[in-house]
């Protein structure tokens, strides 16, 4: 299979790469400011915020499909509107597009959301992911779009290193008690996500975590996985913060885990301590 992952070079992107290339497939991959390692895949510079830069590598690569995992948290063109390049980008040089969403499209008002559920966001993030999905369902209906929630590694993802220099006295901050998500390992996700394209499977999927966890509760299991002192970690309400979004996001993902060959295991076990 011939497949395009928009923002290639990132975290989720780099296991997506890493999960294609070991399955044979023909990969290219994008990046913005610099490629990613393996020799084997076509690097693309891309900036998504660009629709006719993203037209240009849609139309020379020429894949059967595309995987799009290319964001900015604080940046609504690339979020919202490179998505939109993207999904124009793939109507017209053809092939199947599965396109990453997250739980922040969600305000958190409800006790947990399925995939019929419509977006309601509250903050900006959100709002330009919400947006996001809006744009592939009106240009490509037969689009896959996988909402998701915290990606979680064996120890390369930002929480996990801002988790291990809050243990270790690096740097200051808190972990809330009360801001509630479904973590997913990345290498459970990427394979979701592959399996998604494989099948050219259409329409909303959630895949997330099995286990609704705080961020704090994420922390302490970080913490002693790696061998850290979880008392070490502080604690906070973000009640007490004036930060803006969802407090609660709890995805339900048995309507997609029914169709899925790959388990989606929850924070509680692929944090779990190694056997001695």
């Amino acid at each position: 299979m011939r497949i395009l992952v928009i923002g290639g070079s990132g975290f989720l992107g780099s296991e997506l790469v890493r999960q294609c290339v070991a399955s044979g497939h023909d990969v290219g991959a994008t990046y913005l400011t610099r490629p990613g390692e393996h020799p084997e895949v076509a690097w693309l510079p891309l900036d998504v915020r660009s629709r006719a830069d993203a037209a240009a590598v849609a139309g020379a690569f020429r894949p059967e499909v595309t995987i799009n995992a290319a964001y900015r948290q604080a940046d609504w063109t690339t979020t919202a509107d490179g998505a939109a390049h993207v999904a124009l980008a793939v109507a017209e040089a053809g092939g199947h597009l599965v396109h990453v969403s997250s739980d922040a499209v969600f305000s958190g008002a409800a006790p947990c959301y399925d995939e019929t559920c419509a977006p309601d966001p509250v903050n900006p993030y959100g709002a330009a992911k919400a947006a996001a999905e809006t744009a592939v369902k009106a240009i490509l209906s037969g689009a896959a779009i996988a909402r998701t929630s915290l990606i979680i590694g064996s120890g390369g993802s930002p929480h996990e290193a801002f988790v291990r220099s809050l243990a270790t006295g690096r740097v200051e901050g808190v972990l809330f008690t009360d801001d509630v998500r479904c973590p997913v390992h990345v290498a459970d996700l990427a394979a979701a996500l592959v399996e998604l394209a494989a099948a050219r499977m259409a329409g909303v999927w959630h895949v997330a975590g099995a286990d609704a966890v705080s961020r704090y509760e994420l922390g302490v299991l970080i913490a002693r996985r790696d061998g850290l002192d979880a008392a070490r970690l502080p604690s906070g309400r973000r009640a007490d913060t004036t930060l803006p979004g969802p407090y609660e996001l709890r995805l339900d993902c048995a309507a997609t885990q029914r169709r899925l060959r790959t388990r989606l295991r929850g924070a509680r076990e692929f944090l779990a301590p190694p056997a001695p």
